[in-house]
């Protein structure tokens, strides 16, 4: 529970600094707003002159404004009213869009920076609802609720101001019952946070088992547990069903808070005007039916708030994972601390590095110590778990050391600028990513401004057109997304041929090799040798074919610690 609370108080003042960086796109809102309430005051004005007219014509009395002037000033507040609405729904957008992909940049951002190290526990599912759909769900805090807010104060004060010339006592009446909607709501509004928290951690789980069960559905079938698959995501579908309607109770609930208040002024006001109109206690009829007029503008607000009051309990449930993401790294200090290294001749050391993921489970890299001249290679061998991805994950940037110096031609990477890292490292890993898209387009990923030339020259040397070139379409045929329609073996080839594109100094390779056969293993080898002149290559494999590969300098590696070191010093 306490972790609960934490996260509440986290999510909250996340949401309010949001909100107090939205602030800017939401006063237009607010000043069509006001503007709209002034003009239904006058509205409400001249529609009571005219009733109390038309009802009761005044004999003997000074003559006022003729009617057709009334029903011209009537009809123009009308129009300038519509034209308010048209612009506030405009601006309300606006904010909304703005804010939405200010939040999403930042999550992308945070994401993005944390990497695969940070993120290896998250599921792609809830990573994407995470940047979707609790993303689109604070759209209605920014366009609707925000400026909501600022108008149940202002317009309701300013239709009270209206009626306080005709009738102070009826302003008294419209206050009291204006001070009660807000207690209804938050009485109403007790736990339908924490209910639309739920909401989402629910959607988030039905998003992460689909997924889960569409990548796996052969196995499934096979299996012979569709049927049974099926009916566990129907009853994640039917929770997610209880879980919103418990949600949406509350806005009801709100509504009949301030149906009630407006029904209660209205029949007070109306018993008193009747009461004293038959009296003769009370002597101006168009005061009367003016202030009658304008009890539904007084509520009009508030009514706006209520309704914007859901959004604020939806953005409350979304903001929890948003909050809690991994935060941006820090500005950089001075510029003397902020380093590049030449994009020619990249040595690499690291000095006595420490990292440990889980302290339950021993160090990941203990004291690890080992150089690599500019344009030689290094091969970190030894079984699966032994510190070699960590390793390359150190120098892809993805994590940092807690203890230990790891440098690139002298200067520490803690203290490079991020972009000249990525633009100094060329990588491949043992399953590549491939996107939904042409071949052409997934060698161009790894630089966009590569003509097609350079293209086709990066999928020759990787020997991509040697299968491609067999396909109806060569190197515009398409591809599924994680490379479905190529083998193993032609997907590594087009990670080969990124990095021939990229033509980056010092190319890292986490067990390349892994789930190929004997053939195919040769073939990319093959490649990867003719890539690797002129490079500084960290090479991570267990693979006893890989371990031979260039002719580079060998370190075993057991329980994060170098043991052993062949090849040249």
């Amino acid at each position: 529970m306490a972790r609960d609370g934490q996260g509440d108080k986290a999510a909250k003042l996340w949401l309010r600094q949001q909100i107090r960086l939205g602030r800017r796109h939401q006063w237009p809102v607010v000043a069509s707003g006001l503007l709209s309430i002034l003009a239904a005051s006058g509205q409400a004005v001249c529609a009571g002159r005219l009733l109390a007219d038309a009802l009761a014509p005044r004999t003997g009395a000074p003559p006022g404004y003729p009617a057709a002037t009334l029903i011209l000033c009537f009809a123009s507040l009308g129009v300038a009213r519509a034209a308010l609405s048209f612009f506030s729904e405009r601006a309300a957008w606006s904010a909304g869009a703005a804010a939405r992909r200010r939040i999403r940049s930042d999550a992308l951002g945070r994401l993005l920076h944390a990497g695969p190290s940070v993120l290896r526990g998250a599921h792609s599912g809830e990573l994407a609802a995470l940047v979707i759909d609790q993303v689109d769900a604070l759209d209605g805090l920014f366009s609707r609720w925000a400026p909501a807010a600022v108008l149940a104060v202002l317009g309701p004060a300013v239709v009270a101001c209206v009626v306080l010339f005709a009738d102070p006592l009826a302003a008294f009446v419209l206050a009291v019952a204006g001070v009660f909607v807000p207690f209804g709501m938050a009485f109403a509004g007790i736990g339908a946070a924490s209910a639309s928290r739920r909401q989402f951690v629910a959607l988030a789980r039905l998003q992460a088992r689909f997924v889960d069960r569409v990548r796996g559905i052969a196995t499934i079938v096979l299996a012979g547990q569709a049927t049974a698959e099926a009916g566990r995501l129907q009853t994640a579908a039917d929770e997610l069903r209880r879980r919103t309607m418990r949600v949406l109770r509350v806005a009801f609930l709100s509504s009949a808070s301030l149906d009630l208040a407006l029904a209660a002024a209205l029949v007070l006001l109306a018993i008193r005007y009747g009461t004293g109109l038959a009296r003769g206690t009370w002597s101006s009829p168009a005061a009367a039916m003016t202030v009658l007029l304008l009890v539904p503008e007084f509520f009009a607000p508030l009514r706006s708030f209520a309704a914007a009051y859901q959004d604020r309990l939806h953005a409350a449930g979304a903001a929890g994972p948003l909050a809690t993401l991994p935060p941006l790294p820090a500005e950089p200090g001075p510029p003397a601390r902020v380093r590049t290294v030449t994009a020619s001749g990249v040595a690499v050391a690291f000095e006595n590095v420490g990292l440990t993921w889980d302290p339950a489970r021993g160090p990941a890299l203990d004291g690890l110590s080992f150089r690599v001249p500019a344009g030689e290679t290094l091969i970190l061998a030894g079984p699966s778990g032994a510190g070699k991805s960590t390793a390359i994950e150190i120098l892809l940037g993805f994590v940092r050391p807690d203890s230990g110096r790891v440098t690139i031609n002298g200067a520490d990477i803690a203290e490079l600028v991020p972009q000249a890292l990525a633009r100094l490292t060329a990588w491949i890993g043992q399953r590549p990513v491939l996107f939904a898209g042409t071949i052409r387009d997934n060698i161009r990923f790894a630089r966009p401004e590569a003509s097609d030339r350079e293209v086709e020259d990066a999928a020759r040397s990787a020997r991509v057109l040697e299968f491609a070139n067999g396909l109806p379409d060569g190197l515009e045929t398409r591809v599924g997304e994680g490379g479905y329609g190529l083998s193993g073996g032609q997907a590594q080839r087009v990670a080969v041929a990124r990095a021939f594109l990229k033509n980056a100094p010092l190319l890292l390779l986490d067990e390349p090799t892994a789930h190929l056969d004997p053939a195919t293993e040769s073939e990319v080898l093959a490649s990867l040798r003719r890539l690797a002149i002129g490079r500084t290559v960290i090479l991570a494999t267990h693979s006893a074919a890989a371990q031979a590969f260039g002719g580079g300098r060998r370190l075993d590696l057991r329980a994060g610690q170098a043991v052993s070191a062949r090849g040249a010093a």
